[in-house]
């Protein structure tokens, strides 16, 4: 621990040039008498670290000593500094980890760079979850990612539907899709086979505990690519109805706005040769008839479902009473029939 801190005050002392030991303390959570005892272990290990009395005094290293990190570039520097990924990094643990990293670049880049690098969190930041949701509660993510760390198995309890199950889970890797967490595990296989990849939602974990117990981690598990193609089967398995139709040319471009971007890019790729009066057929995916039927009312009459029949008598219906609501005969605004 105080191998840490002296490494923290070294950098401090490099990245902010003189400071007092009080400001030190503070920085640091010490004692202004911890401090000065770090000062002299510092200038016993040879680091040329001194302190002027009075007030324009203060602890400071003599002109021209640093430390330095090798093999970083000005863009990788940057990126450290992106406001907005502490929230994710802190969810895992990992928030002192990124605060320290985050000194020791600034202290080992040139004055020119390291104003640059400050500078970013400045004008850049980053909010992964999506408009109107908040981010969910993860009160067992670090234990999961410590599991991960270790290549420990961990018993979970996870919430589906109304119902809790639990699981023995050997958890391969983390990833964080618009603002929601999700744990990719292996399942222990029937009979002593070879783990089975699932993936949890971790906002549903309501209990999780790291075992001793070690597991091997398959040498050929790619993250990206495993999620690359497990999302896609997800939305081929999701997206189970398909509604055709026919649609105003004119509003073909809304679809990027009214879908998920998964289903505009169905919906689009499918869009037919536009006939004499400006209407193309389309085809488009939808996770079933009810979220079909709202998609469909935000295009209102710039789509003509031809299938499924239930959803355009479910439309027909509506696009009736609407008619009726709001028809040349409707009553007095506030007046009900």
């Amino acid at each position: 621990m105080r191998a840490s801190r002296l490494v923290s005050l070294l950098l401090l002392l490099q990245t902010r040039g003189r400071l007092t030991a009080a400001a030190l303390a503070d920085e640091l959570e010490v004692s202004v008498r911890t401090i000065y005892r770090d000062l002299e272990a510092l200038s016993g290990a040879g680091v040329p670290v001194y302190a002027e009395r009075g007030p324009h005094g203060g602890c400071r290293l003599v002109d021209g000593y640093r430390t330095r990190l090798t093999g970083l570039t000005a863009p990788e520097a940057e990126a450290l500094f992106l406001s907005g990924v502490e929230a994710p990094v802190g969810d895992l643990g990992l928030g002192t980890v990124l605060a320290a990293a985050q000194l020791k670049v600034l202290a080992a880049l040139p004055p020119e760079m390291r104003g640059r690098a400050t500078r970013v969190r400045e004008r850049f930041h980053l909010d992964a979850p999506g408009w109107f949701h908040r981010a969910e509660e993860v009160p067992h993510l670090g234990v999961l990612a410590e599991a991960m760390w270790d290549e420990r198995r961990v018993d979970v309890a996870y919430r589906r539907g109304e119902n809790t199950v639990e699981r023995a889970l050997g958890p391969l890797g983390l990833v964080l899709k618009a603002g929601v967490w999700y744990l990719v595990a292996g399942v222990p296989g029937d009979q002593g086979g070879p783990d089975a990849l699932r993936t949890y939602r971790v906002s549903r974990v309501i209990e999780a505990r790291a075992r001793h117990e070690h597991f091997d981690r398959p040498l050929d598990f790619d993250l990206a690519a495993h999620w690359a193609s497990s999302s896609a089967q997800f939305e081929t398995q999701v997206m189970r109805v398909r509604v055709e139709a026919r649609i105003d040319v004119e509003a073909v471009a809304s679809l990027r706005h009214v879908l998920e971007p998964s289903s505009a890019r169905v919906a689009l790729a499918s869009v037919g040769a536009t006939d004499d009066g400006g209407w193309a057929s389309i085809v488009i995916p939808a996770e079933s008839i009810e979220v079909a039927y709202w998609l469909m009312l935000r295009l209102g009459p710039n789509i003509e479902v031809l299938t499924p029949i239930e959803l355009r008598d479910r439309l027909a219906t509506s696009a009736r009473r609407l008619a009726r609501r709001y028809g040349t005969d409707a009553a007095a605004p506030g007046a009900r029939r």
